[in-house]
């Protein structure tokens, strides 16, 4: 199925991942409508479609009846991106829960109700929890270890249960960790790149919890957004669910340094701090099952990213000083 000229709903859209793929399926030829209720989302990443007669912004809940049914009017495809993230499921698991689990289950009925060509669930690498073999690939066990994680398992099961009772067209993606401008650097939505490019610009120490020695697998968010539009625009996609990785780890104590060089800072300093609560330690992705089936591979190196990441926040149009002060450091609370 071409995306071309097919009615998409972005839900979550004003956020970081969203935002690139509204950019990528206007390039396609898509009309897009946007569902975010900007808790974490912008409509500075946005604002650029405004104007655009294929674009239409609805601020509304994910978990809000109304607010679901108004924005699934004639839809042809869900992209369902909205989420509230691992830090804030450590302070307010039950609002976590609400929006991810819940609000899923309802964005998944609403759909049905429209009968949507295709429903795609954007879910998350926390489902698996700490690798207990490596790479990762799609029958590694899923044991989240925060609400984050297990609300977002909760969504995908309602994804595809939608597809086994009603026969919906839904799949699930799982992608790995996600970089790259726009990210979030603030409040408990902010990420350890992001983060950590603000701290070392501002001239601060970068701030890792625990010992450094956890793992990630990182995939330009550019390459995010396409790998899901070859995932609705496949029919083998179907009720499956795929990885979208990089097939490559990077601890975080090395991925800290490597950023206090591209910054080229030398005072920065690395500051060992406390643990994070359910912390997952190695994550390292198999991407082989979807990159064969929707013939996707990530285009844009680690190191490429990284400068684009670095530039966008080194030329922000707050300022360094403001994006500091708005980087909260410690960024959960229990």
């Amino acid at each position: 199925m071409s995306l071309q000229e097919k009615h998409c709903l972005v839900t979550g859209g004003a956020g970081f991942i969203g935002s690139h793929l509204v950019d990528k399926l206007i390039e396609k030829g898509c009309r897009v409508r946007v569902l975010d209720n900007l808790s974490n989302g912008k409509r500075s990443n946005i604002e650029h479609h405004e104007g655009n007669q294929s674009f239409e912004f609805i601020e509304g809940d994910v978990a809000d009846q109304k607010d679901a049914n108004s924005a699934l009017a004639d839809i042809d495809v869900v992209f369902h991106l909205a989420c509230l993230g691992v830090r804030h499921s450590l302070s307010f698991p039950l609002e976590n829960q609400r929006t991810n689990g819940t609000g899923t289950l309802i964005i998944c009925e609403a759909a049905r109700q429209t009968g949507v060509e295709r429903f795609i669930y954007c879910s998350t690498s926390e489902v698996y929890g700490t690798a207990e073999t490596v790479p990762m690939n799609e029958n590694h066990p899923t044991k989240p270890s925060t609400v984050y994680g297990a609300s977002k398992l909760a969504g995908e099961k309602y994804a595809l249960a939608y597809h086994e009772a009603y026969g919906m067209n839904t799949m699930v993606i799982r992608p790995f960790n996600t970089y790259g401008p726009r990210s979030h650097y603030e409040g408990d939505s902010g990420e350890m790149i992001p983060k950590s490019v603000v701290r070392a610009l501002a001239g601060k120490e970068i701030l890792i919890f625990g010992d450094g020695s956890q793992t990630r697998d990182f995939t330009y968010v550019e390459d995010t957004a396409q790998g899901f539009i070859a995932a609705a625009e496949s029919e083998k996609m179907i009720g499956q669910v795929f990885n979208i990785g990089s097939r490559f780890e990077i601890s975080i104590k090395d991925l800290a340094q490597k950023l206090v060089e591209k910054v080229g800072n030398a005072d920065v300093k690395m500051t060992f701090t406390d643990d994070r609560p359910g912390d997952v330690l190695r994550l390292y992705s198999d991407p082989s099952a979807f990159m064969k089936l929707c013939e996707w591979l990530p285009k844009t190196d680690f190191e490429q990213g990284l400068d684009k990441t670095i530039n966008y926040f080194r030329n922000h149009p707050f300022g360094i000083d403001k994006l500091n002060q708005l980087e909260i450091g410690r960024n959960w609370k229990i």
